[in-house]
Parts: structure tokens; sequence; C-alpha cells
């Protein structure tokens, strides 16, 4: 009790002291012993008597949190884990890139990567773009299909196999099935849909254009077309100015149905002297011009064991080797007509029928006066007679278009066609000849041109008498078929005149 008034008078001598620093503290109102023994109320006035507030105790915060350092460590943990990642991904390109090396087939590796998702794309410019094919955001969604079933969904509700925009984004889906070289565009992305009109024209064209450019890309590179020749061809022109044979090439001076004429300069060859000035004959190889022309070399003896339908490019070689044989007849028989030099393949070396790189005119683009073109009929009726009674052959294309008149004589030329009488159907080709050089002469002017029955009566030795050109072309159609198995040992019809007005009769007694 002496103790609790000790505090009072305390506590009353504190309050009424005059302050030293100037005008006294105002007491608070006074309060009963148990405010004075509160614990709050001493709290209370500590604070406000303490200017700077005390750091709250961390100790209690983190036993009542504790998933704080728990999140930090899976952030660790993840990073760390992305970083094994990087590493694992960076070693298995260089594990690609040496496995696959320089080779145009390459394997990916790339179904064994560890992609995540947040991975951030600091790749380095040289480094292979990996990208994640398999959840791409930006990847377009094919068109859903419809089941075995036919249809989806039920009632009112449902679909068919044959719906317009099913159909339509399906049709946009297989564009991409096109060939490469069309640009479809990026159709399923702008959710296009295209009819089936539509998409089987589009079909038929890319078709189309895909064949097209097939034959042009083999015809530019296997084919001999107008005034060019492909690479085979010209590397076979290259050896023969290497190996000496010709000087030099000069350029085209002619095209024909079947085949292309450059002039070249002489050379030498085997230690025999090249004419001076040549041309180089090179059949085309485009095998279209001679879909129609195997007739003339099928049926000729000379190549019929030779001949296959089934390897047309023979067919060519064949072609020029039967030239180079009917111009080395014609040659020996003094008939006025290029002379060869060699054969290479398909193409033909032979002596330039002109003067300083000009080929002589075309009997049909001459200009001569009235006695040389009787001059010239002459020797055109000479040629034929000893053409099929010494060389035994008929032409087979003869016309002002394949006759040349130099130095004052004419020259028959392009007989890479010609037949012997032999033939199934050498005379019908003989009396085509026949009405060619009749029909020109008698346009000329020339008085002294036979007929066409009398030109070949002349020609062939026979005497077929008719003045109807259907009744002598089955005369001739007659003959040919009755003699076609008879051929004498020489390999030459010889035919004989009946006088009962029947067709001629081959003579089939040995010699």
């Amino acid at each position: 009790m002496g103790e609790v008034n000790f505090s009072m008078w305390t506590l009353k001598l504190l309050i009424w002291t005059p302050s030293p620093w100037g005008a006294p503290v105002l007491a608070p109102a006074p309060c009963s012993l148990a405010d004075v023994m509160s614990e709050q109320l001493a709290r209370e006035l500590h604070e406000e008597s303490n200017p700077f507030p005390e750091i709250p105790d961390t100790d209690l915060d983190l036993t009542c949190t504790p998933e704080a350092e728990t999140s930090s460590d899976l952030m660790l943990a993840q990073m760390l884990q992305m970083e094994f990642d990087r590493e694992f991904d960076t070693q298995l390109r260089r594990e690609e890139r040496k496995f696959n090396g320089d080779s145009k087939v390459s394997i990916s590796f790339e179904n064994y990567r560890m992609v995540h998702p947040y991975e951030d794309s600091d790749s380095s410019e040289d480094e292979v773009d990996w990208q994640d094919t398999r959840h791409d955001p930006y990847k377009a969604d094919k068109p859903t299909t419809i089941p075995k079933k036919g249809f989806v969904g039920k009632g009112k509700n449902i679909t068919t196999k044959h719906d317009e925009e099913v159909c339509g984004r399906k049709n946009t889906a297989r564009m991409d099935n096109f060939a490469p070289e069309v640009q479809v565009g990026d159709g399923i992305g702008m959710d296009l849909k295209l009819s089936n009109h539509v998409y089987n024209a589009l079909k038929r064209h890319c078709d189309t254009e895909q064949r097209r450019s097939a034959r042009l890309h083999e015809k530019k590179e296997h084919s001999t077309a107008e005034q060019a020749v492909d690479p085979r061809t010209r590397l076979l022109m290259y050896k023969m100015v290497n190996a000496g044979i010709l000087e030099n090439i000069n350029g085209c001076i002619s095209t024909g149905k079947e085949s292309v004429v450059f002039h070249a300069n002489g050379g030498s060859f085997e230690e025999k002297i090249v004419p001076e000035e040549c041309v180089l004959k090179v059949f085309k190889t485009t095998l279209n011009e001679f879909k129609n022309r195997d007739k003339y070399i099928k049926d000729d003896y000379r190549f019929k064991d030779r001949f296959s339908k089934l390897n047309p490019r023979k067919i060519i070689r064949l072609w020029a080797e039967k030239e180079m044989h009917n111009l080395s007849r014609m040659k020996k028989a003094g008939i006025p007509c290029p002379e060869v030099v060699i054969l290479k393949k398909h193409i033909l070396v032979m002596s330039f029928i002109g003067k300083d790189h000009v080929p002589a005119p075309k009997l049909k683009d001459s200009t001569l006066s009235s006695e040389d073109m009787k001059k010239a009929y002459y020797q055109v009726l000479n040629i034929m007679q000893r053409l099929y009674q010494d060389c035994n052959l008929v032409h087979a294309d003869l016309s002002e278009y394949n006759m040349l008149w130099h130095d004052g004589q004419v020259w028959f030329i392009d007989v890479s066609q010609s037949i012997e009488p032999t033939h199934p159907h050498g005379l019908e080709f003989l009396f085509r000849d026949c009405r060619n050089v009749a029909k020109f002469f008698q346009k000329a002017g020339v008085a002294e041109a036979l007929n066409v029955f009398e030109l070949f009566n002349t020609v062939s030795g026979l005497q077929i008498n008719s003045d109807n050109e259907a009744d002598f072309l089955a005369q001739i159609e007659a003959l040919e078929k009755r003699n076609e198995d008879h051929v004498q040992k020489s390999g030459k019809k010889i035919f004989t005149d009946t006088s009962d007005g029947s067709p001629p009769q081959l003579n089939t007694d040995d010699d």
C-alpha cells in the first residue's frame, strides 16, 4: 500500500513540475489504477514516445507462407531443365548434320527434340530453324472428313458427303496435290470453297500444261527442230570438225520435211580428199515426219529385216543409210546427184551442189529460157529412164522441188524415200512421179512434153493402154498384186505386154 502511494505521489510531482524548455505540458485526464496497469495502454504510450517504428518479426510470416520459397525453386528447376534441353537439341542438330552429310535424301531428328511451349526463339542465324510443326498455331485446319456411313449429325442438322461447303473445302485441299510448278496459294487458310466444276477444270488444265511442258522439254533436249539441232547431234558435228573431216560448219541453207541441211567446208578423211564445199543433211529426230512414211522402207527387201516399228529412232538412222545407198547406186550409173562423203548415224555428209556458198536453185525457182526448159525436160526424161532401168530405183517423191539446175544440167536430190520396183507400191509411186513431171513441164510451155500415161510407159517400158487415170491406176494395182510374190533372182521385175488386152505379165523365165 505504501508502494502504491509512493507511485501516485511521484506521478503527481512529475506532472506538476514545470518544464525547463518552455510551457508546461498539459496533463492528460486522470485514469484509474486498472488503466495504468493495462498492457495495451502501456504499448500505446510506448509507440507515441518512439518516433521510429520497429520492424516486425519476419519469422512469423515465413512460417505462415511457405509457398513463396517453393515457387522459386520450381522456376529455377524449369530454367535449368530448359537449358539442358537446349544443349540436347544443339547436340541433336550436330548429329543430324553429321548423319546426313551431303546426301540429297536427309533424315530428320525432329521427333527426338525437347520442345517447350515457352522456349525463347533466340537461336542464331547460322543455326537450323527448328520449327515445331506438331503444334503450329498458324497451321490451317484441314477440312473435316465424312465418316464411312456418309453423313454426320442428326435430324435437321444432318450433313452428307455431298454438302456444298464440305465438297468445296475438300476440293481446295486437293489442290495441294497439283504439280509443284502450279501456284495454288493458301486456299485452306482463306477458307476457299471450290465447286466440282471449277476444280475439275483446274485439274484438267494443270494436267494438260504438265504434259505440254514435258513434251517441250523432250523436244528441246532430244530432237532436231527447225534450223536447230539437239545436243547429241551437235556433239556428232563437233566430232567431225575435230577429226578433220570438216574444217567448219557455216550454217543452215535449207529445211525440208524430214531433214535440215547445213553448209560446211571440207577437210580430209582417211587419205581421201573431201570436197571443198560440203553439205550436212541432218535428219530430224522429232519422229513426227516419219510416222506415216514407214511404207517406203518396211517393204523394201534391202531393209525389211532390219525394220523395227518398236524403235523409231533407229528408223531415222535407217532412213539416212537408205539415202546413202541410193545415192551411191545413182553415182555408179552416172546420174547427176550429190556424192556421199561419210555417214554418221543420222548425219549424211555429201558434196555441195552450188558455188561460193550459194546453193543451186531448184527447178521450180530457176528462170530458164524455152530452150533450156526443153533441154531440162529431155534430161529429166533420160534420168528417169536410167534410174528405173539401170539403177532399179523409183524416186517416189520426184517433183520440181527435188531437182536442181546447176551448170546447165539437172541434178536429182532427196532420194531417201526411193524404192525399187519390187516394192508392192513401186509402180504407183512411179505414176505419181510421172504425173508431177508432166504437169510441171506442160505448164512451163514445153510442147514436146509427154502426158502422164505416155511418160509412164516410156520410163517403165510397159504398154498399158488407157486414157482414163482411174482405169490406168486400176491396171497398175492389178499388176502389182499379181506380181507381188514373183521377183527374179536379180531383184528386178521384167514386164511383158499381152496381146489380148489383159494387164502385163511378169516374165519369170530364168536368164
